[in-house]
């Protein structure tokens, strides 16, 4: 209970003035941050605006996770349900948590906490010290304004009840957890490395080095069981008799391997699936941050392939790569103990020169999988398309000669994959079972031409034997490897894309705040004069603009120039293939120019950042570029705001519609704004989903709106309603419109 303890919190937390620099501290002290920046603090950035303390958690939010970006971390805003606080402050840290405030005057106070055990967490306090605090007491001060509304209720009740006073406390719990328990404590943000981050300071991060150690040790420990297990039986049978005790040593180092089996396996598929979810985390950033251009040019299909070939290197490469390291140390294991029987270095270099056959034979495999995979790819890629385009082929070309192509493809791959299936056949038997006779012919010569103890011949066959074992562990990790390898070629432009440097988005964190005290400025400092007004002063100039979608095309843009002024509304008209859409796609930065000035409030795309651009310029571009996500009607219209949303958001968001006039189809659908659309819920007609997309736009509140052709499907009564909710919304307004 709340009262059972004292809190005592608001010594150990950060005040809002610095909560800047807890940030950068926190960050330090749980080993995100290996070295510094090289670069000194940016002022708006590391210290909050004076009016930060009013704001709500959204837009407190917004600033720390910009803050956390120009750190190379992420912040991630999370909430908790009533019943499980006490565990998740045991579990958040590294995480910021702002505390209650006690009335509207007081200042906002945050806790920074580090990771936490069981018992007590660690808080990092003001004073740069970290103090260990019980999480219920942290949990009590979270609870503690939900929790005191509904005391002098509950203490009535229990009154009334006539309640036993020392049944009192539990009752009083049981009631505030039956009461509260839908009710979600927020106001918690968890800190964690960015999927671009390092590779190996991820992996250091997550605590995979230990297990990594663990496993190759484990490994390494079951050889030497084996080899003495093989020690114990060929020494009893090289003496002609065997004791009980070697006997049971036998048996217990068996036994042994059990056990040890269970824990390198435990150990290596931790291992391996934290590996995986770092790599999956990199590849899912950088599918976000692919440039437009470039994904506007891949179909369907070979963004499905390159899903699966995704899915394909973490199976191969993590653990191929893993098998056929541990293959190696057998085969130095092997070598050692062929170096100690009959062979000498004859063995040795039997083994040596058989790798050596291995290799070759591994490089004309990898030569027929990658032509192999090259034809799977493009079958992939031909189904996905020709599925898309299914019923126009039916109604365009001959129904005899349909499948003709397909049937090629078919043949051609069938070819490819019976030329791999002997390669592999070959690989898998002749490099094992080749060596077993090898090495017997190698142990016979030796034999014939200089004879030998017993017990070196017996060494010698243990030596081929472990051989054999890690030439089999060898071709499945090579074979594994040339697969992850050839997956490679297709994921690996994701992966790098993750790696773009993001310090022009940094900067834009602070340019974005001066834009707003420059918008500030001027609505502040308007004079009586109606000619000088917000709308002459430049929000988006254009000049010399010049743009063509190849390097040797015409071009399609030559020689623009615009300039939109605050509170403006532009119709730009033109006759179609003109470049309307084509400088609508340049202005929000869907494109890049080749040449010309392209200025927001006086700062170019690279200085304001690539986020910030898109953030201030929103467009509906045309129905054919546009889309309805198989989601709820709200996600679809606040898919460029936070979320999940809340109740003021879904509520101007219904504003919005119904000034849209959509207000039939929102008391026609079943669920309202929440009912699912999309391919397979609630079909929407064509000039519904257009209004669809103008209320997006409208939605994500930027500086200027581009609206791409959005009014042509609407009829004369709801063009109108449109218009005019357009012109109440926006901000600047750009209408692109045929003549």
């Amino acid at each position: 209970m709340i009262f059972a303890r004292k809190i005592d919190l608001d010594e150990v937390a950060w005040p809002i003035s610095r909560l800047g620099e807890a940030i950068e501290i926190l960050a330090r002290k749980s080993g995100f941050l290996v070295r510094a920046n090289g670069h000194s603090p940016l002022p708006d950035v590391s210290f909050p605006p004076k009016n930060l303390n009013q704001a709500n958690d959204i837009i407190l939010g917004e600033w720390i996770e910009l803050t956390a970006n120009r750190l190379g971390i992420e912040a991630e805003s999370v909430q908790s349900s009533y019943s499980e606080v006490e565990e998740f402050v045991r579990t958040a840290g590294p995480a910021i948590i702002r505390l209650p405030k006690k009335d509207e005057t007081e200042s906002a106070h945050f806790l920074m906490l580090m990771r936490g055990g069981w018992w007590r967490v660690g808080v990092i306090t003001p004073d740069l010290n970290v103090r260990h605090v019980k999480p219920e007491i942290i949990r009590d001060k979270l609870c503690y304004v939900h929790e005191i509304a509904l005391m002098p209720q509950i203490n009535r009740l229990i009154s009334e009840a006539e309640i036993a006073e020392h049944r009192r406390p539990q009752v009083q719990q049981s009631i505030l957890h039956e009461q509260l328990r839908g009710v979600q404590i927020g106001s918690c943000w968890l800190l964690r490395l960015s999927p671009q981050a390092n590779i190996l300071h991820q992996i250091r991060e997550a605590g995979l080095p230990i297990y990594f150690f663990l496993m190759t040790a484990g490994r390494f420990a079951q050889q030497l069981l084996r080899l003495a297990a093989w020690w114990v039986i060929g020494r009893g049978a090289l003496l002609g008799h065997f004791d009980w005790a070697w006997l049971f040593a036998w048996a217990l180092i068996l036994i042994t391997t059990l056990p040890s089996e269970f824990t390198v396996s435990w150990f290596e598929g931790n291992f391996f699936v934290g590996l995986g979810r770092i790599f999956k985390q990199r590849l899912l950033h950088g599918v976000l941050k692919l440039k437009p251009e470039d994904v506007r040019h891949q179909g369907a299909g070979q963004f499905l392939g390159r899903v699966m070939e995704a899915e394909a290197f973490e199976v191969f490469a993590l653990t191929g790569g893993f098998i056929a390291s541990l293959a190696i140390v057998e085969l130095f294991i092997a070598g050692a103990v062929l170096l100690m029987g009959a062979g000498h270095w004859l063995h040795v270099m039997l083994l040596i020169c058989w790798l050596v056959v291995a290799i070759l034979m591994g490089w004309q495999y990898f030569i027929r999988d990658r032509d192999w995979i090259d034809t799977y790819r493009e079958m992939t890629n031909d189904l996905v398309e020709r599925m898309v385009g299914h019923r126009t082929r039916l109604a365009q070309e001959d129904q005899q000669h349909i499948h003709d192509e397909e049937d090629q493809i078919l043949a051609h791959y069938i070819e490819l994959s019976e030329q791999l299936d002997a390669v592999g056949v070959k690989l898998f038997t002749f490099i094992s079972r080749g060596w077993l006779l090898l090495g017997l012919t190698g142990v016979v010569y030796t034999f014939i031409v200089n004879p030998t103890s017993s017990t070196k011949l017996a060494i010698s066959l243990g030596g081929i034997m472990l051989a054999f074992d890690a030439l089999k562990h060898l071709i499945q990790g090579i074979l594994s490897v040339i697969g992850g390898f050839i997956a490679w070629e297709q994921i690996e432009p994701l992966f790098t894309a993750a790696m773009d440097s993001q310090d022009d988005e940094q900067l834009g964190v602070v340019l974005s705040s001066t834009i707003d005290k420059e918008r500030q400025n001027l609505s502040s400092d308007k004079t009586a004069s109606e000619n000088t007004t917000e709308t002459e002063e430049a929000l988006l100039v254009v000049h010399d603009l010049f743009f063509r979608y190849r390097e040797y095309g015409q071009p399609v843009l030559n020689g623009c120039n615009l300039r939109i002024a605050h509170g403006e509304r532009i119709l730009l008209e033109g006759p179609s293939g003109g470049g309307k859409s084509t400088l609508a796609s340049v202005l929000t930065g869907l494109r890049s120019p080749e040449s010309g000035l392209l200025l927001l409030c006086g700062f170019d795309r690279q200085t304001i950042g690539q986020n910030e651009w898109r953030r201030r310029i929103v467009s509906a571009p045309q129905f054919h570029e546009n889309h309805v996500l198989t989601e709820t009607f709200a996600f679809n219209l606040l898919m460029g705001r936070h979320w999940p949303p809340s109740p003021e958001d879904l509520n101007e968001a219904e504003t919005v519609c119904r000034e849209l006039g959509l207000e039939e189809l929102l008391d026609r659908m079943p669920s309202g704004i929440l009912q699912m659309v999309g391919e397979s819920g609630w079909r929407l007609s064509h000039g519904e989903q257009s209004r669809l997309y103008i209320a997006r736009a409208i939605l994500q509140k930027a500086d200027l709106i581009i609206l791409d052709e959005s009014f042509a499907a609407l009829d004369p009564e709801n063009l109108k309603k449109a218009l005019n909710c357009v012109f109440k919304q926006a901000k600047t307004l750009l209408v692109i419109a045929h003549p």
